[in-house]
């Protein structure tokens, strides 16, 4: 047999029993359900999106630069509009949505439309830069909702180039008024965005070449190559008349000068006349002068001559001159008549006129003298 356990324990004493442990809590081993509690927590606070469905479950939410936040709830539009940054809302209550209040470029593609003699065109892409000031977007998107270029950029665009299109030719679409189609749908769209939505703002609209039919488009290719052979032309010719212009103004030119040249040697060449002129003047009148004095000094001798003359001419000088003269005579004559010959009043006579005739033809060219120089001095 067993021997009974020490300390005088009997039938009837007490026994002590081990009490189990408590009972771990749900989850206490298993981490996951803690780390998805904690990931949704994180997504729903800090996990800003654009998407509807998860706008609705964040309560943090991050605007973006260049955009305003704008809410609904219970699919009514809030007067509240957020400046970019970091905000809070209410999840599954209040819906959050950006809207871009700077500049922005709707591309809007493949516009057809049928010109005013029935060929269908294609303008495969046009660009509007727009902007939605920032006072107005409470009213745009009351009355237009987030997608208000839907309405006033996309819809309007198609209408006013399907309008342009049916009121011209294809010569006026494709190549005449080609330039004038960007500011003519930017003026039609801002007139009625003006009216209807204050707003939107447009500020340019690029327009590229229409689509044309291939047969059409080679004609209108041939069309520009003739026309550009023809400007050509026209630019050459151009160019020749510039050119003879030009030479026409060099030529011009060069004769001016030409005649610049002739006159100014002209002019010098008349001084050099002139000067000589004057002192051939002046040599003139030294040398009238001189023989002025000279013609006045033999007048001068001449006329004491003749009145030395006058003096002279007396019978008794008149005989001594004549006796004189029979002396200087070296034939002598023999006979009975000599003394006749020598007393002979006729041969006398004969010799007194001879002598007054000499002295009369002297007085004649001493007044002629004299007449000759009066008229040099008038």
């Amino acid at each position: 047999m067993d021997a009974p356990p020490r300390g005088g324990g009997g039938v009837g004493a007490p026994q002590h029993r081990q009490q189990p442990p408590p009972p771990p809590p749900p989850g206490a081993g298993n981490p996951i359900p803690i780390l998805l509690l904690f990931l949704v927590i994180v997504a729903m606070v800090l996990v800003p999106s654009t998407s509807s469905l998860k706008s609705s479950f964040t309560i943090m939410h991050q605007v973006p630069e260049g955009h305003v936040g704008v809410y609904w709830r219970g699919g009514a539009l809030l007067n509240t509009i957020t400046e970019p940054g970091f905000h809070f809302k209410l999840p599954l209550i209040t819906q959050y949505e950006p809207v871009q209040v700077t500049l922005q470029t709707d591309l809007v593609r493949d516009i057809p439309c049928g010109t005013k003699g029935g060929v269908m065109i294609n303008f495969e892409k046009i660009e509007v830069v727009n902007r939605l000031r920032k006072e107005y977007v409470y009213d745009t998107l009351l009355n237009y909702g987030v997608q208000y270029d839907n309405t006033w950029i996309y819809d309007k665009i198609h209408h006013e180039i399907n309008q342009f299109c049916s009121s011209h030719s294809l010569q006026q679409v494709y190549i005449d008024m080609f330039d004038q189609i960007d500011e003519k749908m930017k003026d039609a769209i801002q007139v009625d965005c003006t009216r209807y939505a204050p707003g939107i703002e447009i500020l340019s609209v690029r327009v590229t070449k229409p689509l044309i039919p291939e047969s059409i488009r080679k004609n209108f290719e041939h069309m520009e190559e003739e026309r550009t052979k023809v400007l050509i032309a026209i630019e050459k010719q151009r160019v020749v008349e510039k050119e003879a212009e030009t030479a026409k103004k060099m030529a011009i030119s060069e004769a001016e000068k030409s005649a610049s040249v002739s006159k100014i040697h002209m002019e010098q060449k008349l001084m050099e006349k002139d000067s000589e002129r004057m002192q051939q003047e002046i040599e003139n009148h030294m040398y009238m002068a001189h023989e002025k004095s000279l013609a006045d000094a033999a007048f001068y001798r001449v006329m004491k001559e003749a009145e030395a003359n006058k003096l002279k001419l007396t019978p008794q000088f008149l005989e001594l001159k004549f006796i004189e003269a029979i002396a200087d005579n070296t034939k002598i004559f023999f006979g009975e008549k000599v003394p006749n010959m020598v007393l002979d009043q006729r041969l006398l006579g004969n010799f007194l006129h001879r002598m007054s005739g000499d002295v009369a033809a002297k007085e004649a060219n001493l007044d002629e003298v004299s007449t000759g120089d009066g008229r040099s001095e008038i």
